[in-house]
């Protein structure tokens, strides 16, 4: 894999925003910009493999670490021990600062397809940039999500099902456990819960629905959407993914809603024992929805 430019900004608050730009290979048909965000507690540099295939594909890739995350935590708090923690401006200013990013894809390659890719809590931000920006973004690839309501979002501990004496607490990732020792070890990683993180009201701005009429607000302009889930996923699981599939086409009035259930896989679909089969079908839905050609 190309190595990354590594590039920064300073939000409205302040702190300082790290994300990564990988080049499409030279070599390959250039396709269009993904712009990639990670789950909570986590940080960008997970998502080797799937850059690795987008690059190799031609797409150009950005990805940042999150406000609290990865390199940008690091920068904003100091230290590790506070990784996790959003700081001032809470939910609003780490969608702000996503949006940013955004914006400067938008600037730096003005007539590219722009595919937006969210796993987990970045599956959220990305349904509330999709609501608030529908004219953004060309298409919208969704992992280990789920229709963000108190009923369909779990908020119990995401272990729960894995629960022994000899587990170690992060069984729901994956099934291979390579991933839980190999997160474990990551200093730019936490296993602290999502609401002791993100405190109460900034984990209540997680609640919503894809707004109404969305396709009406993008000029009648289908957005593809790809909802990708493993079936044993804690979080949200099949039954909220495919009740979000719904809201996307009844609510906001989307027809190309394709839901994709991986048997036996938990939350990480990307770091599953079947990860190969994972990103082909995304490989696959990528080649037919944003083909070798010019933005429209």
């Amino acid at each position: 894999m190309l190595e990354p430019r590594t590039a920064e900004f300073v939000d409205d608050y302040g702190v300082t925003i790290v994300y990564d730009v990988w080049s499409a290979d030279p070599d390959a048909p250039q396709r269009g910009v993904v712009q990639l965000l990670h789950g909570v507690g986590e940080h960008a540099g997970r998502y080797g493999a799937v850059i690795n295939d987008l690059t190799a594909a031609g797409f150009h890739v950005y990805a940042d670490d999150h406000r609290g995350h990865g390199r940008t935590g690091l920068r904003q708090h100091g230290n590790s021990e506070h990784l996790g923690k959003l700081g001032r401006g809470g939910m609003r200013a780490t969608v702000a600062a996503v949006w940013a990013v955004t914006e400067i894809i938008q600037r730096e390659h003005p007539d590219m397809p722009l595919v937006l890719v969210g796993h987990s809590w970045g599956s959220f931000l990305a349904q509330m940039l999709i609501n608030q920006h529908p004219d953004a973004y060309d298409a919208l690839v969704l992992s280990g999500s789920a229709l963000r309501t108190p009923t369909t979002l779990n908020a119990m501990p995401l272990n729960a099902r894995w629960k022994g004496p000899d587990a170690t607490g992060l069984e729901w990732l994956s099934r291979d456990e390579t991933v839980w020792e190999e997160f474990r070890n990551d200093p730019l990683t936490t296993e602290v819960p999502l609401l002791k993180l993100f405190g109460p009201l900034n984990a209540l701005r997680l609640y919503g629905r894809p707004r109404r009429d969305l396709i009406a607000m993008h000029g009648g302009r289908d957005v593809p959407i790809l909802l990708m889930v493993g079936r044993d996923d804690p979080v949200g699981g099949p039954r909220s993914v495919h009740r979000l599939a719904d809201a996307y086409r009844k609510r906001a009035g989307y027809t190309d809603v394709t839901t994709l259930v991986y048997p036996d896989a938990r939350h990480e679909i990307f770091n599953e024992l079947q990860q190969d089969a994972v990103r082909a079908d995304l490989m696959a839905w990528l080649d037919k929805h944003v083909p070798a050609q010019e933005r429209k």
